[in-house]
């Protein structure tokens, strides 16, 4: 297994990984209603590749994803940066990204690094379109869940160009074929692979996996190691 590999070459090289990326910290952000606990696998693997790493752990169904960019990631961009980081980059799941976007369309600071985002739904969802008038929705997914949608006015589509190194990995499986019938062309049963895509992104790549679970992917997990270190994803992988 590829998570087990990446173990063993980790206590092999520790102490060289340990030089070479100790003024690396790499902030992870989940989804929408979702926590910290699932991003342990990649947190996991981004640890043994010698990043000092903040899984964040944010209150994402209680506030509007601006609220939440300045009340919980810019201070811990500000406490690692403290900390001794000269870099700062982020792996974000769905949500996460936008959180992301946010910070970096508000803020100036040099020492931001690499992103890589995770089904990111850049230019909204069409499930938040179909679904955000229904009372289950909104109590499921609080304030943030209505800023999701594809329309022109929606919080992704406004935040506009990204200007750092950033890289995107879309995913093809659905396994609720009622969230992709709403869904236009591809998707991973939440996101459209076209939503993913965000100008000025350094790179973008499509596996067969699924919106919920693809941070687990051990393709997914190496793939994103990869783009942190050498900032381009391995293109001899067989992709749609």
């Amino acid at each position: 297994m590829i998570r087990a590999a990446l173990l063993l070459l980790s206590l092999m090289t520790a102490p060289l990984m340990a030089g070479q990326r100790a003024d690396q910290t790499v902030i992870v952000l989940h989804g929408l209603a979702r926590s910290s606990g699932s991003m342990e696998a990649m947190a996991e693997a981004l640890r043994s590749d010698g990043y000092s790493v903040v899984n964040l752990d944010y209150p994402s169904t209680r506030a509007t994803v601006e609220s939440l960019s300045e009340s919980h990631l810019a201070p811990d961009i500000a406490g690692a940066i403290s900390n001794g980081a000269q870099q700062v980059h982020f792996v974000t799941h769905s949500m996460g990204g936008i959180l992301v976007r946010h910070y970096l369309a508000t803020h100036e600071t040099p020492q931001i690094g690499r992103v890589v985002m995770l089904g990111p739904p850049n230019h909204g969802s069409e499930l938040v379109d179909r679904l955000h008038h229904l009372w289950p929705y909104q109590w499921i997914n609080g304030p943030a869940g209505f800023q999701l949608g594809t329309d022109a006015s929606s919080l992704p589509n406004q935040l506009g160009k990204i200007r750092v190194a950033t890289a995107v990995i879309a995913g093809t499986r659905s396994y609720n074929p009622i969230y992709s019938s709403m869904i236009k062309g591809d998707d991973d049963g939440k996101v459209s692979v076209e939503s993913t895509r965000l100008e000025g992104m350094s790179d973008h790549l499509i596996l067969p996996v699924n919106h919920s679970f693809m941070m687990n992917d051990d393709e997914v997990i190496r793939q994103t190691l990869r783009f942190l270190r050498a900032g381009k994803f391995e293109r001899d992988v067989a992709t749609p």
